[in-house]
C-alpha cells in the first residue's frame, strides 16, 4: 500500500502491522479536544487522533501552535469557526497536534480539526465511537474528498461504529458492515450531529 510504518525496538526496526491501532493506542477516552480522523497515507487509510487545546490567552496576540498540521490551514479554519459558527477565538491560545507524530497535509483533515477545536472550546468530549473527515470551505460548507469507502472500511475495522463525512460522499457509497455513515453539508449540521451547540 505504498506506505510502511515501522517502530524501533530492541531488535531493530519492526513493521507495525496495524498503524491505526498503534496511533490510537493511547487515545484518552472522554477528553474534550480529541477527534479521530480517517486520513489517507499513500493509498493506505489510517486513523489518527487530532488534538486541540483552546485556553484563554494572556498575550495581546494569542498563540497558534500546530504540530503535524499546516498552520495556514488551521488559521483559515479558526477564522471560519469565528465567522460562521460564532466561536470566540480571538482572545484564545489554540494548540493543535497530530498524536503519534504523523504529518497530515490533506484537506480531508479539516472536519476533524474543526470538531476537535469546538470540543475543546465547549469542554465537551466527542462520542468515542465517532470518526470524521471532510474538507471545509470558507463559507462553512463541507466538501467531498476522495476514497470515502476506504476510509469508512478502515474505521469499521478499528471498531468505530459511526462516521461523519461530507454529504456528497454518501452518494455512491457502498454499505460497510459495522459502520453507520452520517453526511453533513455544513458546519451547522456537524455541530448538530455532534451536539456541540
Amino acid at each position: 500500500n505504498e506506505v510502511g510504518v515501522f517502530e524501533m525496538g530492541e531488535v531493530g526496526l519492526t513493521e507495525v502491522a496495524n498503524p491505526s491501532a498503534a496511533f490510537l493506542a493511547e487515545r484518552p477516552v472522554g477528553a474534550p479536544g480529541s477527534a479521530v480522523l480517517a486520513t489517507i497515507e499513500g493509498s493506505r487509510p489510517v486513523l489518527v487522533e487530532i488534538q486541540a487545546l483552546v485556553s484563554r490567552s494572556s498575550l495581546a496576540m494569542p498563540r497558534r501552535t500546530c504540530i503535524g498540521l499546516d498552520p495556514g490551514r488551521v488559521a483559515l479554519l479558526l477564522a471560519v469557526l469565528e465567522k460562521r459558527m460564532r466561536l470566540q477565538l480571538y482572545d484564545q491560545d489554540v494548540f493543535m497536534n497530530v498524536a503519534g507524530g504523523l504529518r497530515i497535509d490533506e484537506p480531508a483533515a479539516d472536519l476533524a480539526v474543526v470538531a476537535a477545536v469546538a470540543s475543546s472550546v465547549r469542554g465537551q468530549p466527542l462520542p468515542e465511537e465517532v470518526v470524521v473527515w471532510g474538507e471545509v470551505g470558507l463559507t462553512g460548507e463541507v466538501r467531498s474528498v476522495a476514497r470515502a469507502e476506504a476510509r469508512l472500511r478502515e474505521a469499521a475495522r478499528q471498531g468505530f461504529s459511526r462516521a461523519i463525512l461530507p454529504a456528497g460522499n454518501l452518494r455512491g457509497l457502498g454499505p460497510v458492515p459495522g459502520a453507520q455513515p452520517s453526511g453533513v453539508a455544513s458546519l451547522e449540521q456537524l455541530f448538530e450531529t455532534l451536539e456541540l451547540r
